[in-house]
């Protein structure tokens, strides 16, 4: 992927930033300047895996433009508002169903009804499910009267295709950038801090999520019967960890680029492996898009204000989605169901019982469920999860223990060590330590950190430059 790359580092950015900052001054005519070489460069940038698609993404943009000025000039009546709305949200929706979700579709009438229908075997357009529901959410909160209506196309194209964060979030929605697209201020110390920011992504990702990454793919390879059940727990929790630095570090990334640019994102992790509960981790884990289904599916269904049994039916709705979300796949959406139960029994069955545990307990709990739930996660092919879910179980014939959990520990104990530490909020509380200290150690350990800053992006750089194992999870979303 194109965030963690060499020529991304070294040649996009730096020409993307050069020329933003080259524009003087901070009147209109120098804020269109900027937008335009931030439209010009976002464009390159989606264009650069896949050019054909930018014509998608083109025209998504401008159908849901056009929907917004109409509903704006005709809508004086709320049947005229909602037939706008409509019309966007259908080519939204259509366009996200045939590209993400037509040979998902086609397979599984094939396998019910026996029939030979021949996938279309379409490529998935990058970050096609986090822009679709960018240019929607606008669309809503415009029929809501909660967002202006956009009057300059290019102005809303800049919005949508801000390359920080296209193709792997936040979901950004045009009420939080409304005001900095139309008059910002860069200020040197968030330009400090964004860039501070990004590195602190780039390091998560290349020597964190790759590192346990490819300790994951050695476990996964293991065939059914050769990895004791200690080796299999040890591959969830590789798989999980690496999930998270991955994707948190394309979050990290993007707020930090988007300090630089004089944006402000809105955070999309809190720490969710220091979660308490199911709930407590929906609260911290991808916030954009838990908090985009509760504003626009969950809640205008009622959420939980009608009612036990329409609540279920909410609650079934909103994780039925939101695994699909994740991807065409039955696992997808057993995950996301998984989950709504869970957090339904917590709410009705044991969440006040659960509250009273000593909170060492409750973080085992809901690690616990978390590790499990993204076993069900990764693995597309059912009868590969039934496998190595025995496997973690004790139940397909392999012994408990085994020699090569040792050797796995040895060859990634200091990265998996690592990981473990940073999912849990250590620099905050480091950071919290330096404020009380003086100015005297505090200028110190401020040096201490730039050097080890310098240190760690010459080993990402090299990593970068010797490692094939580069994976980006969230391509395919």
């Amino acid at each position: 992927m194109v965030f963690s790359s060499i020529p991304f580092l070294f040649f996009f950015l730096p020409a993307c930033f050069l020329l933003y900052y080259a524009v003087p001054g901070t009147s209109h005519a120098s804020l269109i300047w900027k937008n335009g070489i931030l439209l010009c460069f976002s464009l390159l940038f989606y264009a650069w895996g896949e050019p054909v698609y930018l014509l998608l993404m083109l025209f998504a943009t401008l159908v849901d433009y056009s929907s917004g000025r109409l509903m704006t000039k005709f809508g004086d009546t709320r049947r005229k508002r909602r037939f706008f709305l409509a019309a966007a949200l259908s080519v939204n929706l259509s366009m996200l169903a045939f590209f993400k979700y037509a040979d998902f579709l086609i397979g599984t009438v094939n396998a019910l009804l026996g029939t030979s229908v021949r996938p279309l075997g379409l490529g998935l357009p990058v970050g096609i499910s986090f822009f679709t529901f960018q240019t929607m959410s606008y669309s809503m909160d415009l029929y809501r009267h909660k967002v202006p209506e956009e009057k300059n196309y290019l102005n809303y194209l800049t919005y949508v295709s801000m390359f920080p964060q296209l193709v792997a979030g936040p979901i950004v929605r045009y009420e939080t950038v409304n005001g900095e697209l139309h008059d910002r201020k860069i200020k040197k110390e968030e330009i400090q801090e964004g860039i501070l920011r990004f590195m602190q992504g780039l390091f998560k990702k290349v020597l964190i999520a790759n590192q346990i990454g490819a300790l994951w793919e050695e476990i996964r390879l293991l065939e059914a019967g050769q990895a004791s059940v200690a080796t299999a727990w040890l591959g969830a929790v590789a798989f999980t960890l690496q999930l998270y630095f991955d994707f948190s570090a394309y979050s990290d990334m993007a707020i930090g680029m988007g300090w630089m640019l004089g944006f402000h994102f809105p955070e999309n992790f809190k720490y969710p492996l220091y979660a308490v509960s199911v709930t407590d981790f929906w609260h911290r884990w991808h916030i954009s898009l838990s908090t985009w289904f509760r504003d626009y599916i969950y809640i205008p269904l009622g959420g939980n204000r009608a009612g036990v049994a329409k609540h279920l039916r909410n609650m079934f709705i909103v994780w039925f989605l939101t695994g699909l979300w994740h991807g065409a796949a039955w696992n997808f959406v057993l995950w996301g169901l998984y989950y709504g139960v869970l957090l339904t029994l917590e709410k009705y069955v044991w969440g006040k019982a659960l509250e009273t545990l000593p909170k060492l307990v409750r973080h085992f709990y809901a690690l616990l469920i978390v590790v499990v739930g993204f076993v069900v996660f990764v693995f597309d092919d059912m009868g590969a999860l039934g496998i190595y879910m025995k496997s973690m179980a004790g139940c397909a014939g392999n012994p408990w223990w085994g020699e090569e959990f040792l050797w796995y520990l040895g060859n990634y104990g200091l990265v998996l060590a690592a990981g473990i530490i940073l999912a849990f909020p250590v620099y905050p509380q480091i950071k919290k330590c330096l404020a009380d200290w003086g100015e005297k150690a505090r200028l110190t350990a401020g040096c201490i950190a730039l050097a080890g800053y310098a240190v760690l992006f010459l080993a990402a750089t090299a990593f970068l430059v010797n490692d094939t194992y580069n994976p980006f999870l969230y391509f395919r979303f």
